[in-house]
């Protein structure tokens, strides 16, 4: 195995690892905190989860170069009201997501940019990918945040 296919397959294990957990926190959240917003100009506990599960369908339309109008259509399509709707959007996103990266080549892994719509310049696909494990993790920290502020019982060892 080479080093670049090594280095996506880490990566793709490590999105797992947020989507693993968060189906588990998921599972924790009583749907009376659906409508908890920690403050008015943020999103509700529900707006939160759905954002979280849409990343790798939304992410990946991005960086396909999906236009803005076709980016927010699949944000309707995709949007959920419960948890095992949520579960398996990111599921689903999760596989496709996999499927796209382990079916490039090395070099359109490596040197491929795309330009998502809201910016200047396009990134590398390698790049892409590192956007959105990290994008997935910050918004994961955030509903952990939200289940704990709603005194769910929540802990680090949920994260892992």
């Amino acid at each position: 195995m080479n080093a670049t296919v090594s280095l996506t397959e880490t990566l793709l294990q490590e999105f797992y690892t947020v989507v693993r957990t968060t189906n588990h926190l998921l599972k924790k959240a009583d749907p009376s905190v659906y409508d908890f917003r920690p403050a008015d100009n943020m999103r509700s506990f529900l707006e939160l989860a759905n954002h979280l599960v849409q990343i790798p369908h939304i992410d990946l339309a991005i960086l396909q170069e999906k236009t803005e109008e076709e980016v927010r259509q699949l944000e309707k399509k995709l949007a959920a009201e419960n948890i095992g709707e949520l579960k398996h959007v990111l599921e689903e996103g999760y596989h496709l997501l996999k499927s796209y990266f382990l079916s490039l080549s090395e070099e359109d892994f490596l040197q491929k940019e795309t330009k998502a719509f809201y910016a200047d310049k396009g990134i590398t696909q390698a790049k892409w990918l590192v956007e959105i494990v990290t994008h997935a993790f910050h918004h994961r920290a955030q509903l952990f945040t939200y289940l704990k502020q709603t005194k769910h019982d929540v802990n680090m060892f949920d994260l892992y």
